[in-house]
């Protein structure tokens, strides 16, 4: 996509502040009409900077109270019939409910995890029945969420 106008980030802005902001709500904001923002809002869309539109859940109100990060490291060296070691990690964490974000780091360790889990049981029963069982997984260090002191989606545009 072409680069973004300042009308485009503050769309974009309005949207990261209220996703559920109409159209005429969001024109009121940036000076524009409701049928010009819903053009940019489409086109915006379909060049894939608006990737989707979610709700977002406080882990505490549905009984998430326990957030983790882990830092994983994985074996190097794969056998020649198994498939590589970060094919067959990758293919496994999207299927984790408990991992809610996975990103690939550089430095000592390749992964960085997010995990929320209900209790240190259910995050005990995540980590050796799951993670560490994993034939890729060789070591993971964890730091817990003592207390969240920002949290948002919203990107500095």
């Amino acid at each position: 996509m072409e680069t973004l106008d300042k009308l485009d980030r503050q769309i974009l802005n309005a949207l990261q502040t209220d996703g559920r902001a109409t159209y005429e709500q969001i024109a009121e904001q940036v000076g524009l009409s409701a049928s010009a923002v819903l053009r940019r809002v489409k086109r915006l869309e379909d060049s894939g900077v608006i990737d989707r539109y979610v709700a977002l859940v406080k882990p505490e109100s549905v009984g998430l109270a326990l957030t983790a990060y882990l830092n994983v490291r994985l074996e190097k060296l794969a056998e020649t019939h198994k498939r590589n070691p970060m094919d067959l990690f990758r293919a496994s964490v999207v299927t984790w409910p408990e991992v809610v974000e996975c990103e690939a780091l550089t430095g000592d360790m390749d992964y960085l995890l997010r995990v929320v889990v209900r209790d240190m049981a259910h995050y005990r029963s995540f980590v050796m029945g799951t993670l560490l069982k994993h034939p890729s997984v060789q070591d993971c260090k964890t730091s817990f969420v003592l207390d969240r002191v920002k949290a948002t989606t919203a990107l500095p545009l």
